[in-house]
């Protein structure tokens, strides 16, 4: 009999829930499976169904798929009527967090054997819901919880995902205003030795902005792609973005490779992204050399600087919307509100860490209407084992 992982990889896209029901029914009893993915602002988890109906959603944060969600790991929850168990599990492909599966097995079902089987046909499940995205839309509708403004929906689909994780390093990101963001993106990229991680924020708002953010992001992919230096790839894209507007629009671009063998950092400050770096229990603004945005000026020439990471660092990235958005009053956000919200989230994930940032500025700021795009990207490094 082929396996579950074989089953799924040869169900067609839109039927992958119905074959995981049928497969865990058959395999470990299961009387209900639900798929809940994150939605675009990781405020609930909403059930795959379907559409363009879906069903009653439930919080991200609270209750037991929240739990398993936030903490990635299995939360068994005891059902009294019907007497069964519901076991929980966290749904993540390479650190990038999509949802919880849920599956309800009769009473005494839910042994470690069988709990730890269900963790790996999840994952086996994500990773076929990530693929079945370049064929049907169904999970990228599942994920909203009403319709994504043209500009984000760019941005989205322009974006690595949310998290990534491998033995040296696991980055948490996240985007606001979800459903309305227009200039603001991360993107990375990894080989065998070193991660290039970078945080773009397009000048302007909505669909204009999103169209500047997309040739910035799309000239760095094509230099990174070609093997130049980080400073060259700055100036690749300043080309690009000048010649098509000519200095009349710009995108602030932070640059970041990592050696994944010593620790050194490369770094190219092209406008406004600020970076922090946590260790020792200490915060502190790592100050680069500001130089000017992609498509300010014609043939720009950038210069890279270096740093080091150790074992046990946080680096945090936050755009211009981040750190100069300012509340009814006209407080700025600032660096203290940023330094207090960095060193509360410490024990937290990245991805906690990142989501806590935004929710921090909303506060702050008094609605979730932001007037600018906030990006924040959360970096743990671990680096790696002589």
């Amino acid at each position: 009999m082929p396996s579950a992982e074989a089953q799924l990889r040869a169900a067609p896209p839109h039927a992958l829930v119905a074959t995981a029901r049928r497969l865990l029914a058959e395999r470990v009893g299961a009387l209900e499976v639900t798929l809940l993915l994150a939605d675009y602002g990781l405020t609930v988890l909403q059930p795959v169904s379907h559409l363009p109906h879906t069903g009653e959603p439930v919080p991200a944060h609270e209750g037991p798929a929240g739990s398993a969600f936030v903490q990635q790991r299995p939360v068994v929850e005891i059902l009294r009527e019907p007497a069964g168990h519901l076991v929980h599990l966290p749904i993540a492909v390479r650190g990038d967090r999509l949802g919880v599966l849920c599956v309800r097995l009769p009473a005494g079902a839910a042994d470690p054997d069988t709990v730890l089987q269900l963790g790996e046909f999840a994952t086996a499940l994500g990773h076929e819901v990530s693929t079945a995205d370049r064929d049907t839309d169904l999970y990228l509708q599942a994920r909203r919880t009403r319709r994504l403004t043209l500009a984000a929906e760019m941005q989205w689909q322009l974006l690595p995902a949310r998290g990534s994780a491998r033995e040296e390093y696991v980055i948490g990101a996240h985007l606001e205003p979800a459903y309305a963001i227009g200039g603001d993106n991360f993107d990375w990229s990894a080989d065998a030795d070193h991660l290039t991680l970078t945080v773009t924020d397009g000048m302007g708002k909505g669909i204009d902005a999103a169209l500047l953010t997309s040739l910035a992001v799309g000239a760095l992919r094509n230099a990174r792609r070609a093997g130049l230096t980080l400073a060259d790839q700055a100036c690749l894209a300043d080309q690009a973005v000048h010649a098509q507007y000519g200095g009349k629009a710009y995108a602030s671009t932070l640059l970041l490779r990592f050696d994944l063998a010593t620790g050194t950092v490369t770094a190219v400050d092209a406008g406004s992204p600020q970076l922090f770096r946590q260790r020792d229990g200490h915060t502190e603004r790592i100050d680069l050399e500001a130089q000017f945005p992609l498509g300010m000026f014609e043939e720009s020439e950038y210069t890279e600087q270096t740093f080091r990471v150790a074992p046990g660092d946080r680096l945090i990235v936050v755009s211009t919307g981040v750190h100069e958005t300012r509340s009814a009053q006209g407080e700025l956000f600032g660096e203290g509100a940023l330094r207090q919200i960095l060193s509360a989230t410490r024990p937290a994930p990245p991805h906690e860490a990142a989501r806590a940032v935004v929710s921090g500025l909303i506060e702050h700021h008094g609605s979730s209407e932001l007037m600018s795009d906030a990006a924040v990207v959360c970096l743990d490094w671990h680096g790696r084992p002589r």
